[in-house]
């Protein structure tokens, strides 16, 4: 099938006068199953609807907006991919100068609050209109939420946008129900009680639920925010979930249930859409849009997370239960991508939010929900944890066995802890020997167990063993191949000394990252909530937060010590630390302190041959 109309010339091209619905994103159009707005307009062609897609709009103007004209039925907004602060300013409130999501990755063609901003051009449009708002930024941000980019608590987006419903999670259930009642001739605002939605409403007089504490009280208590925060990570499950209201002045704002994730048969349908698989041909005399290279050749088997870190929003946003694709649907989609002109024979993915999730991570909980304020794997592995890789590893290798496919890897990082919990070690062993290209990604994050426990994941001796056997099994092959550990710094429980631990473990475990992430308070997580709270929202203890750019500056430097140009930061965050001992000529120190004159000023330089590749191990 073609792509979508884009524009009025399109839809007057398929012989229609009007369009059931326009999605106004704040992406190009990119018709490829990793974008949200080419799941959702697919899912309603295929339930027969005829829909327009007007990307990237002017936001200065309601020119573009009236592109197909006022839909019969709805608009759906959407900001992109991901939130629209987050793609325009770093964890340092920099500006952006690139977006991948963008012709040419050029930064500047979507406002600030995206969602918000696309909502008042339609009522400017066209008044009273029906509005739908979903995606990252819409779902994340349907409660009172802080805004860390104005460092304040902002009301929900439903009252900010004025739309009429959102749509939370993988909404694809949702938007066919919405749809087909709005076709069936429902208004919008009765539209109440449609699972994976929230609304407004002026009273809620026998509506039963969990009332949680105002936009005006989290507002004014940290407190308040942090249990209003639990309570929303506790109902996030479609089995025990409730409905949670919350006052904003006098209106409230309405969640209802949770929407089951889609079974297989579900997932597989809406992954063998039509889909181009490509952005639109309007933007390759603007260079293409950047964000198709890591995802073309790739595949998505699973959604959901039941690692559920801390600092990441997948379990609030897609759920902590897992649901996959069937190894048919699978193999269907490397057929086409084998055919594809762009395909070299390597597939780059596949993947998800975790890789190596592929079954349920106990038995109960399709029955009784996901446990309240537990962890399947942090800080230990719970003892009714189902750890099984042996469909994951043999539809891998069905996928190898395709004709045209040189090679598979898995990039979408790992679950290391989860994989060491497998009592047989042969999907480690394969992973290693056939999906690892040169580099494995995983994420142990920090080495300080205080900060760990923050942050949700496992103590670092999981990771240490993990990496133990990975150099074993990876020797015994005679391959070369390392792995590339993500780590965060300034994370809310991290003082400086947690900094200084961390980089003694990265010298003794002789890794040098080229790169660092400070930790982001995006909205919608629990490690956000600690960083404006100072509390942790699970057990409503006092948590250190890291918060002047100083000392996020001084913690970054920690972890990449090595660089000449971090000599004078890591200086002076150790002797914050008290850690002065860690400067001079030792083995154990980081820095090298002065030798002769102070004018000379000569230092000491280390043995060994470094290799790039490695991410910083020391190879000799």
């Amino acid at each position: 099938m073609p792509f979508l109309p884009i524009s009025r010339q399109d839809m007057i091209d398929r012989n229609w006068d009007s369009v059931d619905f326009v999605i106004v994103t704040g992406d190009a159009y990119v018709d490829h199953p990793s974008f949200g707005t080419a799941i959702i307009s697919r899912v309603l062609e295929d339930r027969g609807y005829k829909v327009g897609i007007v990307s990237q709009p002017d936001f200065n103007s309601i020119k573009d907006i009236q592109t197909f004209g006022r839909p019969r039925l709805a608009f759906m907004v959407n900001s992109g991919n991901i939130d629209s602060m987050v793609a325009h300013y770093t964890a340092a409130l920099r500006k952006r100068s690139d977006d991948a999501f963008s012709p040419g990755g050029r930064a500047g063609k979507r406002p600030d609050r995206a969602v918000m901003v696309y909502c008042r051009l339609i009522r400017k449009a066209y008044g009273n209109v029906p509005i739908i708002i979903g995606g990252l930024e819409a779902s994340l941000r349907r409660f009172a939420h802080y805004d860390y980019w104005s460092d304040s608590v902002m009301p929900s987006i439903l009252i900010d946008s004025t739309a009429d419903l959102l749509t939370f999670g993988m909404g694809e259930k949702q938007t066919v129900e919405i749809a087909d009642r709005l076709n069936n001739g429902e208004l919008v605002g009765d539209l109440t009680d449609i699972k994976g939605t929230c609304y407004v409403s002026d009273n809620i007089d026998g509506l039963k639920g969990i009332v949680l504490a105002s936009c005006e009280e989290v507002s004014e208590s940290k407190k308040a925010y942090a249990e209003a925060c639990r309570i929303q990570y506790d109902e996030q499950d479609d089995v025990i979930g409730k409905v949670l209201i919350q006052p904003h002045l006098k209106r409230y704002v309405v969640q209802n249930k949770p929407m089951p994730p889609l079974t297989t048969a579900e997932l597989d349908r809406v992954y063998g859409l039509p889909y181009e698989r490509y952005y639109h041909p309007s933007y390759e005399k603007s260079g293409g849009v950047p964000g198709i290279k890591e995802v073309e050749f790739s595949i998505t088997h699973n959604r959901g997370c039941f690692g559920a870190c801390n600092f990441c929003s997948i379990a609030y946003h897609q759920g902590r239960r897992v649901a996959v694709r069937s190894e048919e649907s699978i193999l269907k989609e490397v057929d086409i991508l084998v055919k594809n002109p762009h395909f070299k024979g390597y597939i780059h993915d596949v993947g998800g939010p975790t890789a190596n999730f592929r079954i349920p991570s106990c038995d109960k909980q399709s029955k009784y929900g996901m446990c309240k304020a537990k962890k399947c794997l942090a800080p230990i592995p719970c003892k009714k944890l189902n750890v099984d890789h042996s469909e994951y590893l043999e539809i891998l290798k069905k996928i190898r066995s395709v004709k045209g496919v040189k090679r598979v890897f898995i990039r979408s990082g790992i679950r290391f802890d989860y994989l060491m919990q497998d009592k047989s070690d042969l999907f480690f062993k394969e992973l290693i020997k056939h999906y690892v290209s040169g580099q494995l990604k995983v994420a142990p994050e920090h080495c300080s167990a205080a900060v760990l426990d923050r942050m949700g994941k496992p103590h670092i001796e999981a990771y240490k063993a993990f990496a133990e056997r990975f150099y074993s099994y990876t020797k015994s092959i005679n391959k070369e191949q390392y792995l590339v550990p993500y780590l965060m710094s300034s994370h809310p429980g991290s003082t400086l000394r947690d900094a200084v631990k961390l980089a003694e473990f990265l010298k003794k475990e002789k890794i040098r990252p080229q790169q660092v992430q400070d930790f982001y308070p995006t909205p919608g997580t629990i490690s956000t909530c600690m960083y404006y709270t100072g509390l942790d929202p699970h057990t409503m203890e006092t948590v250190y937060v890291p918060k002047t750019m100083q000392e996020k500056s001084l913690q970054r430097a920690l972890l990449q010590y090595f660089k000449p140009e971090n000599r004078q930061q890591v200086a002076v965050a150790l002797k914050k630390a008290g850690r002065e001992d860690l400067i001079g000529f030792g083995k154990h120190c980081l820095i090298p302190g002065v030798s002769g004159s102070a004018k000379g000023k000569k230092v000491v330089r280390a043995k060994g041959r470094w290799d790039s590749k490695s991410n910083g191990r020391r190879r000799g």
